[in-house]
């Protein structure tokens, strides 16, 4: 008996009846329907989040208006939290329904939202307390209720983290654009104190060139008033001997012109003398007149003589008052020029410090000066417009650029290469119920173990393809899936289901009903195994050994290459390990109907429990 006369044989089995008909229909279905619905269900499931209901609570306070750069304060407040749920709400992210904090906490724990999300009253104050003495970081608090839905409790953390995310950029792009401002208002202030300071410079400069002249001239006049000092001491010295002496020729005049003036006020005494001499002597009076009259010339000239010794007396009094007083003043001008000398010795001291002090603060101003110039030019001059993108760039330093070598368009797209190949095995799984693994007729007539085993393989590998024809459609046209490579995805899923069929035939040859349930847990080894959803590292090490072994995981891999355009190197190292696998069960399978054909035994007689 040939191999297709065989297969025939089974498909008439299967189709003798209505029942067997039908029964064959529902389990070809049986893939379409597992994978279509599945995927159906979350083909796009990001885009219903608008419909997942959400508390929002707002009880921001507000709080007043950070300024900008050296502007006083307005007076106006913000309210940050009101702004983040208006952003919510227009979003439409979620179906975010304000709530007060009790009506959100019922809503929670009635099941009626899947999370909540609180913007507390100091939200406001907090985000704007870092220009402040008590910076403190705000907070957006999420309650969720794991009860009603656990992945709603992932979504709810993952928005609050956007929410932080933006409000963060939101918040950081205003401080940016605050401290750049400020720092251009202290650019601006810096150009004006370098150009105050360049003028301070030059004074200080013009200061110091002043002060070297005023040191050179207080030095001379120091040297010039030590000479005064010392000539003024030899004057007073010469004066002093000058009054002296003429305190001493005074004396001698004063004594000289008592001694005229004695005579000269003698002379009436004399006179008085002589004429009573005379008349002692007997003479007349006209002789005593005679005598007196010659004496009086004599009287006369003594007195001229005692007027002019008394004038010349007076005037060497006078000359010895002056020189006395000539002495004083210059022993006051010699003491007075000492004290001129040691002032202008002081102010030339005083003149050369104001020098020197002068040359350092003009040193100092060019310092400052050229400090102010190199932090002007330190700050970069700016246009608000420059320091608008500056903030956005300071708050959100990161742009991710996000390119793929392949891509799935949506959620569904990228459950599909798992599902699939996982309903190409359920589906195979599914017909070795009512299909015969083998034919015990042409067992029993000896027939060529690999015909058998063919005709065994063939039947369900073609009821197979169907089932994926069928899967590719639902995918393809009511789902909407585009495919990069739609021929080589389609054959990679009926090669994936020939080959299920091969080792679900080879366990069924070998272990009977016992081997289809071990098909069953082969799919739950698969099933965690093939890395369809999480990455296939994130597996404990014994599963993920298994899945560098069990074929479900390569047919993922190579579906993911041809529908994404992936490597096709990689689908063709896949389809590689499938043929292995396909070749190594039939093999195994043949040597069992081998066996068989052999040898039998009661087990072969009796019927089997499925199928």
């Amino acid at each position: 008996m040939k191999v297709p006369a065989m297969i025939a044989a089974e498909l008439r089995r299967l189709t003798a009846s209505k029942m067997g008909v039908i029964a064959l229909i529902a389990l070809v279905c049986v893939p379409i329907l597992y994978g279509g619905l599945y995927l159906w269900a979350n083909q796009d499931p990001y885009a219903k989040f608008p419909e997942v209901p959400v508390a929002l609570v707002v009880d921001d306070q507000g709080a007043p208006e950070p300024t900008t750069g050296t502007d006083a304060p307005t007076g106006e407040t913000v309210n940050y939290g009101e702004d983040v749920a208006d952003n919510l709400i227009e979003g439409n992210a979620f179906d975010w329904q304000r709530m007060s904090v009790d009506e959100a906490a019922d809503a929670l724990r009635q099941g009626t939202v899947d999370f909540t999300v609180t913007i507390p009253a100091d939200f406001s104050a907090a985000l704007t307390s870092a220009a402040g003495d008590d910076p403190h970081q705000a907070r957006i608090e999420l309650e969720t209720n794991d009860a009603n839905n656990y992945l709603a409790s992932s979504m709810g953390t993952q928005a609050v983290e956007k929410i932080r995310s933006s409000v963060a950029q939101t918040v950081g792009t205003q401080a940016a654009e605050r401290l750049l401002t400020g720092l251009s208002d202290v650019r601006d202030k810096l150009i004006e104190a370098t150009d105050g300071a360049t003028q301070l410079t030059d004074g200080a400069n013009t200061a110091s060139s002043g002060s070297t002249t005023l040191a050179d001239g207080t030095a001379q006049l120091a040297a010039g008033t030590a000479q005064l000092a010392e000539g003024a001491n030899t004057l007073a010295s010469g004066a002093q001997q000058v009054s002296d002496g003429n305190r001493q020729l005074a004396d001698i005049a004063d004594r000289a012109g008592s001694v005229v003036q004695q005579a000269t006020d003698a002379l009436p005494q004399v006179r008085t003398d002589i004429s009573s001499v005379l008349t002692e002597r007997g003479l007349t009076p006209e002789q005593i007149d005679e005598v007196l009259a010659t004496l009086d010339p004599l009287a006369s000239r003594l007195q001229d003589g005692n007027a002019t010794v008394q004038s010349a007396v007076g005037k060497v009094d006078q000359l010895a008052d002056g020189a006395a007083a000539v002495a004083s003043g210059a022993s006051q001008l010699a003491s007075g020029a000492g004290t001129v000398a040691a002032g202008a010795a002081s102010a030339n001291d005083g003149a050369a410090q104001l020098r020197d002090g002068l040359g350092t603060l003009a040193s100092g101003t060019a310092e400052l000066r050229d400090g102010l110039s190199n932090g002007v030019d330190a700050i970069p001059a700016s246009t608000p417009e420059l320091r608008s993108q500056q903030a956005d760039t300071i708050a959100d330093p990161v742009k991710v650029s996000s390119d793929k070598v392949a891509s799935a368009e949506d959620y569904g797209a990228g459950l599909a290469p798992f599902f699939a190949a996982l309903s190409a095995w359920i589906g195979i799984y599914a017909l070795f119920l009512i299909v015969k693994p083998i034919s015990r007729r042409a067992v029993t007539a000896l027939h060529s173990p690999i015909r058998v085993t063919l005709a065994g393989w063939l039947t369900p590998a073609m009821l197979g393809a169907v089932q994926m024809l069928g899967l590719m459609g639902i995918l393809a046209i009511t789902l909407g899936f585009t495919f990069d490579n739609p021929i080589g995805t389609l054959g990679v899923m009926i090669v994936a289901s020939a080959t299920f069929a091969a080792i679900i035939l080879a366990l069924n040859v070998w272990l009977g009903s016992v081997g289809q349930f071990v098909g069953l847990v082969l799919m739950v080894l698969q099933l965690v195994t093939a890395g369809g959803t999480f990455p296939w590292q994130t597996l404990p090490a014994p599963l993920a050994a298994l899945h560098h072994v069990l074929p479900l995981g390569y047919v993922v891999d190579a579906m993911r290459q041809l529908m994404y355009g992936g490597d096709l190197a990689r689908a063709g190292w896949d389809l590689a390990v499938l043929g292995m696998w396909l070749v190594g069960a039939l093999t195994l399978a043949a040597i069992g109907v081998t066996r068989m054909t052999h040898r039998r035994t009661l087990r072969d007689l009796q019927p089997s429990l499925i199928g």
